[in-house]
């Protein structure tokens, strides 16, 4: 292992991005082309499945869930993999290759059938990906800088998102007369564009990143999840609560549309809340090293439960504006410094474990999630006074109860250079 890779192998430096590791800057420039890629197709996708093959919402809501869920048991086999070989970055290269092949398949997908077999085969490869490439940036960094490392990675992953939005922006308004729905040549136009960062996101992982030799034995227990420690179960389940409500943000787009946003509108919504979400990442995972990730998630959530509250009971589309500029808010608040907390709450051996099992729960209640804000919102139309705003009460109600339950209980795990500050 080259000693510049090792978070121990010099004294601390100041902690500004600057001052982060080359693995840190290679894997946030791989997020930064990937997400261009991903963020100019799969927002789109549920416009695709509604405007142009007339997908109701609780079909959009299976695929979206199953999608997540097809990755999950991937996500806790490649992280638990990576601790055994003690090697993270070869892993993470083969997820982001997987996504990258199946893209092009979007291109040819004609029936919601089609696009589901594609969405599911694209989350296999971010199951392969995730908790390697996670474990490979907490390896990288001293403890003083993970807040700061992991908010530079979303900073970097969401302004390729906003390139990747602005693109699509683009091809929207030069190839559509209207924008009031989307055409199917425009989308696979935008399939076609989106390949070629896709695939500069793997070389430049390929190529820039270096691994990090893991320290402990190579021979690994096995698995148990109680092995990862009370702490870290406790901050799962309630983790776990929160991310019930959190459907995919499929139905965020939707509600923007039948708000009365058009696509070009959409689209640029999504352009200003990604830029929010850059801007505020990297200094709040910062913030997060110096005044303790309780409160920041706390806060994070807080500003979820008040966002998806007003998604419920917006009436024009400037509610639909200003609440998804806030939305980039919340992500960039309580996003990063959430996965920074895994790496607090668990041993060095454990950390590819623990980033498999925090991402693979995510990813399996992504798909009760989406299910029931997809049939909430179906089904609705009968409960008088709820209409299309039922999932997002749903969820505003679970997070501020998650937020309840981070406070009363979290401080008690904490490990003792957080719980201080906390």
């Amino acid at each position: 292992m080259n000693k510049t890779d090792s978070p121990n192998a010099a004294a601390p430096k100041p902690n500004t991005i600057k001052n982060l590791p080359r693995n840190i800057w290679a894997v946030s420039l791989t997020s930064f082309f990937m997400d261009i890629s991903s963020e100019m197709v799969i927002n789109l996708l549920p416009l695709f499945l509604a405007n142009v093959l007339g997908i109701r919402t609780n079909i959009i809501g299976l695929i979206e869930g199953v999608a997540e869920s097809t990755s999950s048991l991937l996500k806790l086999f490649s992280g638990w993999f990576s601790d055994k070989l003690r090697a993270r970055k070869w892993l993470a290269v083969a997820g982001y290759g997987i996504s990258a092949i199946v893209k092009p398949f979007f291109y040819f997908a004609s029936t919601w059938g089609a696009v589901a077999v594609v969405r599911w085969a694209d989350r296999v490869g971010k199951g392969v990906r995730t908790a390697p490439r996670d474990a490979l940036i907490a390896d990288s960094v001293a403890p003083e800088q993970r807040g700061l490392a992991f908010g530079f990675q979303r900073a970097a992953d969401t302004a390729g998102a906003m390139l990747g939005l602005l693109i699509a922006l683009g091809v929207v308004w030069w190839a559509q007369s209207s924008a009031l729905s989307l055409g199917v040549d425009t989308f696979r136009t935008i399939v076609l564009i989106s390949l070629i960062p896709a695939f500069l996101a793997v070389l430049t992982l390929a190529i820039g990143a270096r691994e990090v030799a893991v320290a402990g034995a190579r021979q690994m227990p096995k698995f148990a999840f109680r092995s990862l420690g009370k702490p870290f179960i406790v901050f799962m389940v309630i983790v776990g609560l929160f991310d019930l409500g959190n459907s995919s943000d499929a139905f965020l787009i939707l509600r923007a549309q039948e708000r009365g946003l058009s696509v070009t509108n959409i689209l640029a919504m999504l352009v200003v809340f990604n830029l929010v979400y850059t801007l505020v990442s990297t200094p709040a995972g910062a913030l997060s090293d110096r005044i303790g990730r309780r409160r920041m998630i706390i806060g994070g959530w807080l500003v979820y439960a008040a966002i998806y509250l007003g998604f419920g009971l917006a009436q024009t589309t400037w509610h639909i504006w200003l609440l998804y500029v806030c939305y980039g808010f919340y992500y960039g608040l309580a996003y990063g410094t959430a996965k920074a907390m895994v790496a607090d709450l668990v041993p060095e051996t454990l950390r590819g474990v623990a980033y498999g099992s925090y991402n693979a729960m995510l990813g399996l209640l992504d798909f009760p999630a989406s299910l029931i804000a997809g049939l909430l919102w179906q089904g609705a139309g009968s409960w008088q006074g709820f209409g299309a705003s039922a999932p997002f009460l749903f969820a505003a109600v679970l997070a501020l109860a998650a937020a309840l339950l981070m406070g009363v209980w979290m401080p008690r795990y904490l490990p003792s250079h957080h719980a201080k500050a906390a």
